[in-house]
């Protein structure tokens, strides 16, 4: 083959075909076809089941179905996915995995390749918890492919293993946006003794509170407005976590031209108004790649730290921006400046033990931060987080909610009226370190499996 054969792609030889391929079942053939060959291997060749293996999974809507098809179309295998509860909480359970008998000896590796299959679609729709009851045999093949042994589990009065696919989605989040910060910021000792990993940082010698968000480069570009709004918000919330109360902000702007730079301070202008956070000054740069970052100062006599929580402690926790469905929620735009007022002094007149703000760690990211500022780790009960309807949970947990605060405090003491907010005990502070996520039957998984930032655990309050 020549140089130029590996640089512009040539067409396959027409002697090299595909083993198999596996999609979505959507012909009501195929899914007939798919359920006549688990009749032939459950209740015919392994007597399993007696009559049939029908269930109430398959009656579920909600159920998706993967199948693998030799290139002449010939039935190879199938498994299934579907939800195990009724709220969508992301808890998914793969089931009824089968193989024709003759492809398990001519095409070897196709069961492997739908359970592969199976994890892929499983992430791809947000699943958090996905799991399977697993015959001893197939469930070597399983551990191979990357899947935990949880325990022994009975089906139709025969031993399986109840095995688990690891979802690292929240671990992978909070490494990308805070892992590195332990080492980059360790010789600053960023807030000072006690507020190390904080949103703000106390003036020494004064009650002001100093907070500083830059805004990605990439949302200033793709949506101006909102990132003006958004330097705003982001040092609006940081100030709310520690309790202050606003003073004002100053801003720094690079902007390609006059008309752009006008757009971020159109949204920057009505979120100060909102927030009632004064543009005290700031710095405008024109013929520059876009950027903005925003300082905010309050005041506290008593700020609240994200490092005040204690193991025992108990945890308390609009509609997507277009444009970043998933990612970025607006909770403020909508309000008026007395609801935001509500919801951004709740922490001050709370005054829990400890106290952050949902950052772009997402609330698992930012509540393992809260955690290792405190020295411990926590649990979260995913099933008490609340959300919005129709929002998926693990869309909801790993996206910037606009406004959300994560607050850490001895049980039952209660939070102060958050205006159009809603609060909920969501989990707890324990020993260790990590998030844990706790489901409705008892089960505890992984969220992030350590330290988020690195930075270590804050210390006492000087």
């Amino acid at each position: 083959m020549s140089l130029g054969d590996v640089l512009l792609g040539v067409p396959a030889p027409d002697t090299l075909r595909r083993a198999w391929t596996i999609d979505v079942a959507d012909d009501p053939r195929a899914l007939s076809a798919y359920r006549r060959l688990r009749h032939d291997v459950f209740v015919t060749e392994q007597g399993l089941f007696t009559g049939n293996d029908h269930d109430d999974a398959d009656d579920d809507p909600r159920t998706v179905v993967l199948l693998a098809h030799d290139p002449d179309g010939f039935l190879l295998g199938g498994v299934r996915l579907h939800c195990v509860t009724s709220a969508e909480l992301g808890w998914w359970r793969g089931s009824r995995l089968v193989v024709e008998r003759a492809a398990r000896r001519r095409a070897a590796g196709v069961g492997a390749a739908l359970v592969r299959a199976a994890c892929a679609h499983a992430e791809q729709a947000g699943v958090l918890r996905f799991e399977a009851t697993v015959q001893p045999a197939p469930a070597r093949m399983f551990a191979r492919l990357g899947w935990q042994a949880v325990r022994p589990h009975l089906v139709a009065g025969r031993q399986h293993m109840l095995m688990r696919w690891p979802v690292d989605r929240f671990a992978r989040q909070a490494a990308a946006v805070k892992a590195p910060l332990g080492g980059l910021l360790a010789d600053l000792r960023p807030g000072g003794y006690g507020f190390v990993g904080d949103d703000g940082a106390p003036v020494p010698g004064s009650d002001l509170i100093a907070a500083c968000d830059a805004i990605v480069p990439s949302l200033v570009e793709r949506d101006p407005e909102w990132a003006g709004w958004c330097g705003v918000l982001v040092n609006a919330g940081d100030l709310a976590a520690m309790g202050a109360e606003p003073v004002g902000l100053l801003d720094a702007l690079g902007a390609r031209d006059a008309s752009f730079a006008a757009r971020v301070l159109s949204g920057l202008r009505a979120a100060s108004a909102a927030y009632r956070l004064p543009v005290l000054g700031g710095h405008t740069q024109l013929g520059v790649p876009a950027a903005l970052s925003v300082t905010a100062l309050g005041r506290a006599s008593r700020p609240v730290p994200a490092g005040g929580g204690r193991p025992g402690h108990a945890v308390t926790g609009g509609g997507w921006r277009r444009g970043h469905t998933g990612r970025q929620w607006d909770s403020s735009t909508s309000r008026g400046a007395l609801e935001l007022a509500a919801m951004t002094s709740v922490v001050a007149r709370t005054a829990p033990a400890a106290a952050k703000d949902v950052s772009m760690a997402g609330t698992v990211g930012t509540l393992g931060m809260l955690a290792e500022a405190s020295g411990c780790a926590a649990v979260l009960d995913v099933a008490a987080v609340p959300r919005p309807t129709g929002v998926r949970l693990a869309d909801w947990l790993s996206c910037f909610p606009g406004f959300a605060m994560l607050t850490a405090d001895e049980p039952g003491r209660g939070v102060a009226d958050a205006g159009p907010a809603t609060s909920a005990v969501c989990g707890a502070l324990v020993a260790g370190t990590g998030v844990a996520l706790r489901w409705p039957d008892g089960d505890i998984t992984t969220g992030v499996p350590g330290a988020v930032t690195g930075l270590g655990p804050a210390g006492g309050i000087s």
